[in-house]
């Protein structure tokens, strides 16, 4: 019984880590935003296609000091 559990948190965890070896990193530059569509040119997009969900993230700014 042990060795069951044990095979099948093996492979739940096999299974929930192979999205994050797939993901890939673009950098894009904003072209142009009409609403809710946004253009943007990216380098590498070739490897994207119609449909894919991809998460987008602004910059980080810097860190104001003051006084």
């Amino acid at each position: 019984m042990k060795k069951l559990v044990t095979a099948i948190m093996v492979v739940a965890f096999a299974l929930s880590s192979a999205g994050i070896v797939m993901a890939q990193k673009l950098t894009c530059t904003v072209d142009a935003v009409e609403g809710d569509t946004v253009t943007m040119t990216c380098k590498g997009a070739d490897k994207l296609k119609a449909g894919d969900e991809v998460q987008v993230r602004g910059k980080k700014k810097g860190a104001v000091e003051g006084c």
